[in-house]
């Protein structure tokens, strides 16, 4: 129950963390677009990913592997 628990933190986590870092980055110079929304939906998209590789990554560190935190 308790590691399930951490499991989830660590994700919203590593994605709130992803979220934050990708906001400072200027897409709307690189896009060209009419839609703005087009831009955030993008960058909620690549957050999810790049949370989700990064949780992965800390979790097979750590719980995964017998450790816990």
């Amino acid at each position: 129950m308790a590691t399930n628990l951490i499991v989830l933190i660590v994700y919203i986590v590593c994605f709130a963390v992803s979220f934050f870092a990708l906001t400072a980055v200027r897409f709307d110079r690189f896009c060209h677009l009419q839609q703005p929304w087009k831009i955030h939906l993008f960058i909620f998209l690549l957050a999810m990913a790049i949370g989700w590789l990064s949780a992965q990554f800390i979790l097979a560190l750590s719980i995964y592997n017998g450790i816990m935190l």
